[in-house]
């Protein structure tokens, strides 16, 4: 015969479960954030150093104040939060690229307009006009504004393609293949 389990520790059992499930999910979204946040660092980081090497040909000086890091960080969070609304249409049974493809163009969109409004803020606050408060994006203009989401997207294309492979073969049989240099056995 079994005794009645004490209403108190149950209670204790069930909040200590889901502060467990709490942690487990700041985990994971910390996770994902440093990831998207590494990989826009990376891309901004090589975007500017791209521009010192095109300006110090021209006898122009780059300086750089972390605006990549700034930048990276405050992307990532948007990414990440259009990333957790799942908006995507799905595409079963379509072919890899154009998942691939709308997402990295989207985000790219997303990312640029982001940018735009973010520098436009900070330049409001400065107490520019609202003409002089709007950005010179990629040389300004529409032509700008598209040249740079078009940069975006081609940069954003690898983190995609690691995302839906992840999704399509398992993170982690795509993480074995990819970074342990084990093989994985095919799947049955």
């Amino acid at each position: 015969m079994s005794t009645p389990a004490d209403p108190a520790i149950v209670r204790n059992t069930g909040a200590t479960d889901r502060w467990r499930r709490i942690g487990r999910r700041v985990s994971q979204e910390a996770k994902r954030i440093a990831a998207i946040f590494i990989y826009l660092w990376v891309v901004f980081g090589v975007l500017v150093l791209h521009e010192s090497v095109v300006l110090s040909r021209h006898g122009l000086s780059a300086q750089f104040y972390g605006l990549a890091f700034i930048n990276a960080w405050i992307l990532a969070k948007v990414m990440l939060v259009a990333e957790g609304l799942d908006a995507r249409p799905h595409f079963a049974g379509r072919p890899l690229i154009l998942p691939i493809a709308l997402r990295s163009a989207g985000f790219a969109l997303l990312l640029v307009c982001a940018y735009a409004a973010e520098e436009s803020a900070i330049n409001l606050w400065k107490g520019h006009s609202l003409a002089d408060a709007l950005p010179a994006i990629g040389g300004g203009g529409v032509r700008g504004l598209a040249v740079m989401t078009v940069i975006m997207a081609i940069a954003l294309v690898p983190y995609f393609t690691w995302r839906e492979l992840g999704r399509v073969l398992g993170r982690d049989t795509l993480r074995a293949l990819m970074l342990s240099g084990s093989e994985v056995p095919p799947r049955a």
